[in-house]
This record gives structure tokens, C-alpha cells and sequence, in this order.
């Protein structure tokens, strides 16, 4: 299953925001403009895709929800392929193989010539913008003028994480939905339904999601539990074995690589921060190490080390921990 939340049509991310905005829809109320409000993770962007998949025309599917609908429909699989006429999604652009750092007023200006469009192929024309904490103030601005005249039969939904760093301005024309998020009970459930996990894996997942239903998912994958399981080792182990280590460096080279070692780094982090916790008032090295840690990722990336050096600098230091604990 694709991580995008394009691709995603079976997860709910919040059941009373869905219902909200059916009934605005179905009494003729539907807004303009929708901010979508929540920490990073919670599925704002899949609320966003399951009403845009449902505005353009997908027959509707109870089966997955309020807003459900099916991969196979017509328009599920355009939206999928990012081909749909009818929908635009703003969001930073990558160029040679790096994300930009914010949404450009290039990119902005297209939403006036969009929306001055009628539809081509639904009733009505939608914009995603994802997120809109990342326009900088041109491209806010921008979008700004869109919303001050509000574009027949057009619909927008801004993904914020914080929206009051939005421009007041912004935030006024729009209704605002919010999405909590989930407790462990309800991501521990989530997991052992997706995935079939014990219920001990799929507890543990769930404390690691931070109440992220798309962090659960990821954190479920193979290479996720087996990184996670790795890390733990290493931090209750009395030694790290050197063959698997070099092992595990090997496969930092490239983008996947980049993505094997900050995962790596992730739980790694997560198993000292266990650590710390559980020695109480005896932890404050550990919670030393996992400052160091948390440094890390960065600090490679600022200097390009090499991840493996990192790596082994990393094991190094955790080695000194337990030696001096």
C-alpha cells in the first residue's frame, strides 16, 4: 500500500469531522474554503482526498466511511494518477532530488486561473494544499485573493499543523475542522486490524505512533520493526556485534539508504529515551545520550559524513554510556 494519502481509502481519520462536512454538503452549506487543523500525521491530507475523490464524482462507499470511496472508481484511479482535471494540489516541489522550503508564489498564482475554469468532468472544481503552513508570505498572499472572492463551485483544503501561524486573514474565510489525535487503545486496534499483529507488537507500536494513525501504519512495516528491534538490542545488549553493524552501515548508501539510517536513528533514540525512563534518577546519562542523539541526524547531513562513520560514532557513544552507568 502507497504511504500518500491519495492512495489511501480505507482509513478514517476522524469520524465526526467527516460527518461535519457531509451535512454541510447534503443541507447545500458547503463552504468554500476548509482548514483542516491537527498535529502532523493524524490524516488531514487523507480527509482532504477522501472529499475531493467524493466532490469530483466517485460513487459513494459506505463501506469505507462517510466520505468512502473505491479504488476502482473512475475518478479514485485519476486522482490516484494526479491526472484529474478538476482537482490542483499545491505542495513544495522537489528539484534535483530536494524538497524546497516552502510553496512558491508561482505556484500560488495558478489557483486564480484554476478556479476560473469551469469543471470538466464533475460539478465541482477542488484544491489541496498541503501544507499551508509551508506558503511563505508571497504565495499567502496569493491565495489570499482567492478566498476574498470565493470561486463558483470551486472547494479549497488547507492542511495546517499550526494554524496560528497562518495569516489571521487566511484563517477567518475559512471553516475549520480539527483532528485530534488518536489514544494508543484506538491505534493498538487500528494495527492488529491493518496488519495482524500480536497484540503486544501492536501495543508497543502504538506508544511509538505518538497518536499518529499514519505513523502506526508506517511504524508497522517490516523494515520498521526490524529497525526498532534492532535498536532496542543494541541499548540492552552488552555489546553491539561488530559484524552486524557494518552489516547495517552498508546499507546506507542512496536515497533508501538516507531513509534506512534516519529511521534507524529514530528508534534508536526511542530505545535510549526508554532507557533514561526506566533508570529513573539514575537516567540523566542516558538522557544525555539521547541529546547527543537527537543532534545527530542533522549534523551529518550539515557536514555530509558518512552515515556508517556516523553510525559507528553513535555505538561508540552509547558504549561509554553503559560503561559509565
Amino acid at each position: 500500500m502507497s504511504d500518500h494519502p491519495r492512495d489511501r481509502f480505507d482509513l478514517v481519520s476522524d469520524a465526526p469531522a467527516e460527518a461535519a462536512f457531509v451535512d454541510a454538503w447534503q443541507r447545500g452549506r458547503l463552504h468554500h474554503a476548509w482548514l483542516l487543523c491537527g498535529p502532523e500525521g493524524v490524516g488531514k491530507a487523507g480527509f482532504a482526498y477522501r472529499a475531493a475523490r467524493r466532490l469530483l464524482g466517485a460513487a459513494p462507499d459506505p463501506s469505507r466511511g462517510r466520505l468512502g470511496s473505491a479504488p476502482t472508481d473512475p475518478v479514485s484511479r485519476l486522482v490516484s494518477a494526479q491526472s484529474h482535471p478538476d482537482l490542483m494540489v499545491l505542495e513544495r516541489l522537489v528539484e534535483g532530488g530536494k524538497t524546497k522550503k516552502s510553496i512558491s508564489v508561482d505556484q500560488a498564482r495558478d489557483l486564480p486561473e484554476f478556479f476560473a475554469k469551469s469543471p470538466s468532468q464533475a460539478r465541482y472544481r477542488v484544491a489541496i494544499i498541503d501544507a499551508a503552513d509551508d506558503l511563505n508570505t508571497n504565495s499567502a498572499n496569493a491565495l489570499l485573493k482567492v478566498l476574498e472572492e470565493p470561486p463558483e463551485r470551486g472547494v479549497l483544503f488547507l492542511i495546517t499543523h499550526a494554524p496560528g501561524r497562518l495569516l489571521a486573514t487566511i484563517r477567518s474565510r475559512c471553516r475549520r475542522l480539527a483532528f485530534p489525535v488518536w489514544n494508543e487503545a484506538e491505534l493498538a486496534r487500528l494495527v492488529r486490524d491493518r496488519t495482524g499483529l500480536d497484540p503486544e507488537e501492536a501495543d508497543r507500536i502504538a506508544a511509538m505512533a505518538g497518536g499518529s494513525p499514519g505513523a502506526a501504519l508506517a511504524l508497522s512495516s517490516g523494515t520498521t520493526l526490524e529497525m526498532d528491534r534492532l535498536a532496542r538490542a543494541w541499548v540492552e545488549a552488552p555489546a553491539v556485534d561488530r559484524a552486524e553493524q557494518l552489516a547495517i552501515g552498508d546499507g546506507f548508501r542512496g536515497a533508501e539508504g538516507q531513509a534506512r539510517f534516519d529511521m534507524l536513528l529514530d528508534r534508536l533514540m526511542a530505545a535510549v529515551k526508554t532507557r533514561a525512563l526506566s533508570e529513573g534518577a539514575g537516567g540523566a546519562r542516558w538522557a544525555e545520550l539521547w541529546g547527543r542523539l537527537s543532534e545527530l541526524p542533522d549534523r551529518t547531513a550539515g557536514l555530509n559524513l558518512d552515515r556508517a562513520d556516523a553510525l559507528a560514532g553513535a555505538l561508540a557513544d552509547l558504549a561509554r554510556t553503559k560503561a559509565a552507568s
